[in-house]
């Protein structure tokens, strides 16, 4: 059954109040009871900046893996708050997009990894893993210990496992540019970063690591 469509205006009126009081919990609540992820998704598409931008604060809250691809593509919108929050957003699917166990194993192994733990960090993220082998953030943030630890190689792998359950995901696809890059194969991370890139245009620092790449190559 097809749901219906939410009136722009009475979104906005609804939603943006309770935004300006800063109370989380009652947006949530109100977001949750009154339409679903995909009722808001097709805001991303009205002609209102102002519309997108709490469209894309609102599925940073309650959205969930059937919405990436909206999000997606407001990251190559013109306006910089409007990618810049649908980023936020999809950043903030992505670490619950695993089962409810898998989600806090990655939450422990990003504690872990905040205090520099490596190697417990590491046993975290492979045991979302194993809870859910589609759990592509999992593999992202082992990619990024991996990374720190300079294990380049075995980091890229998990990249590549990242980007192969969530295509979109230009963090996983700049990760492996950077593996490539410290591995000597420039070539390679320019494919990399520009495929980031392209998903996401605005993703911070690519673009000079691009133009020092081609310049390398040149």
């Amino acid at each position: 059954m097809q749901l219906e469509s939410i009136n722009p205006g009475e979104f906005v009126a609804t939603v943006h109040p309770v935004l300006e009081s800063r109370d989380s919990e009652a947006l949530l609540q109100i977001l949750k009871s009154r339409w679903s992820c995909s009722q808001i998704a097709e805001l991303l598409t009205d002609g209102s900046c102002d519309v997108r931008k709490i469209a894309a604060l609102s599925l940073a809250l309650i959205g969930d893996r059937c919405v990436v691809p909206h999000l997606a593509a407001q990251l190559r919108h013109p306006d910089p708050m409007v990618n810049q929050m649908a980023e936020h957003a999809l950043w903030s699917i992505w670490f619950r997009c695993g089962s409810p166990e898998a989600n806090q194993e990655v939450c422990r192994g990003t504690r872990a990894m905040n205090r520099r733990d490596y190697d417990h960090a590491i046993c975290h993220f492979s045991r979302a893993i194993e809870k859910d082998p589609t759990f592509a953030e999992a593999y992202n943030q082992r990619a990024i210990v991996k990374y720190l630890q300079e294990r380049y190689e075995e980091s890229r792998e998990d990249c590549m496992r990242a980007v192969e359950r969530m295509p979109c995901h230009f963090g996983a696809w700049s990760g492996m540019g950077h593996c490539h890059a410290q591995q000597g194969r420039f070539a390679e991370a320019l494919e990399c970063y520009t495929k980031a890139l392209e998903i996401n245009p605005h993703f911070c620092g690519i673009q000079q690591a691009v133009d020092e790449l081609k310049t390398r190559l040149a």
